[in-house]
């Protein structure tokens, strides 16, 4: 082998190794501002310093967290569709009956809808002319009708 083809073997080491070095540098810079990226992303650590370790758990709770209460946002939407879907019931029920007569406005509607989580409806009045009844809707809203002093219309 000659000198010039040593030469050559040499600067191609010496550049696959430059090459090597910039992609591992490359890989070390996108890992570091992923870090910061995430821990930007949790509130509690937004503009501290922390560790790579610290970041990662705080990351894992403020998940676990989050996770939590759009479930509990979830089960706040069900209550609130089951609630729609009695109110539209009861509305399409006083319909029916002031279509057909019974309707009177001496009746009353007592509706008591509890939700434990929110307290979005926690009761109402309506006007209805249905005889007294009550219905439960899975244990989550109770609806109770009755006739108070009635006249005949």
């Amino acid at each position: 082998m000659s000198d010039e083809d040593k030469d050559i073997d040499v600067e191609s080491d010496a550049e696959k190794r430059a090459h090597h070095n910039a992609l591992e540098r490359k890989r070390r810079d996108h890992i570091k501002d992923s870090f910061s990226s995430l821990r930007d992303a949790v509130p509690e650590l937004r503009g501290e310093k922390s560790s790579r370790a610290q970041i990662l758990k705080k990351a894992a709770d403020y998940i676990q967290f989050m996770r939590r209460r759009n479930s509990s946002h979830h089960q706040d939407i069900d209550d609130l569709k089951r609630q729609n879907k009695v109110l539209e019931e009861q509305i399409r029920s006083m319909e029916k009956s002031k279509a057909t007569g019974n309707y009177t406005s001496s009746t009353i509607l007592d509706t008591s809808h509890i939700n434990n989580k929110s307290n979005t409806i926690s009761a109402f009045d309506r006007w209805s002319g249905s005889e007294s009844s009550d219905t439960e809707d899975s244990g989550q809203t109770h609806c109770k009708k009755r006739k108070i002093g009635s006249t005949p219309a």
